[in-house]
């Protein structure tokens, strides 16, 4: 099990909240300060939106971040783009290898179109995010491109997305610093009809402060 000891990470600490299975999140994480997502028992996928705290129209662009660091997928040293070209926030650690910010957040309406009507009831990343930006005067237009730490999206040779087995372990972790004020937003993903969650969402941890050494 990766090390997760926040008293070896932090020299202070904001936050550190558990976060149920199946719900959202939200807090700002001030410049300087680290976020640290852990998937406590593997496998979880976490959607994650990015905002600048102060002007809610810069937000996080996955076609600049893919362009600017010519990579598929987030890993270490990778920078979280702006609309504006900024960098938002930057992986400092990862325990996972790869993140995916292409195949986006489920919703009710693409469960339906990919697992059939039955399942067009069910919550979904889409729906948390929208409690959530509600919160800050957002709305549906101000969902865009998001980030999936943890999920595995393997790009097959015929340039196909597919949605595959998760590849952290239980205590896995990926550390983001914020390099503006940022609003991060959370769904802490409630899918059960593929195997992104391993078919059983699981809770994860969140923490926020400042870095033990800068």
């Amino acid at each position: 099990m990766p090390e997760y000891d926040i008293s070896k990470v932090f020299s202070a600490i904001t936050l550190d909240q558990v976060v149920p299975a199946r719900v959202p999140w939200s807090g700002v994480v001030r410049k300087g300060q680290v976020l640290r997502i852990i998937d406590l028992e593997s496998q979880q996928a976490v959607d994650a939106l990015f905002y600048n705290a102060h002007a809610y129209y810069e937000r996080y662009s996955a076609q600049d971040t893919l362009l600017n660091q010519g990579s598929a997928y987030i890993g270490k040293g990778g920078r979280l783009f702006s609309n504006e070209g900024n960098v938002l926030m930057t992986v400092m650690e990862d325990t996972c290898g790869r993140h995916d910010t292409l195949a986006g957040a489920c919703s009710c309406e693409s469960n339906t179109v990919r697992f059939g009507h039955e399942t067009k009831y069910m919550h979904a990343c889409r729906e948390n995010f929208l409690l959530e930006v509600e919160k800050y005067g957002m709305g549906k237009r101000d969902i865009v491109n998001n980030v999936n730490f943890f999920m595995n999206v393997p790009i097959m040779q015929n340039g196909e997305l597919v949605i595959d087995d998760g590849l952290s372990v239980p205590g896995g972790f990926v550390d983001l610093r914020a390099e503006m004020d940022t609003l991060v937003v959370l769904s802490n993903c409630p899918q059960v009809n593929n195997p992104c969650n391993g078919f059983t969402p699981t809770p994860i941890r969140v923490v926020i402060g400042d870095p033990a050494s800068i």
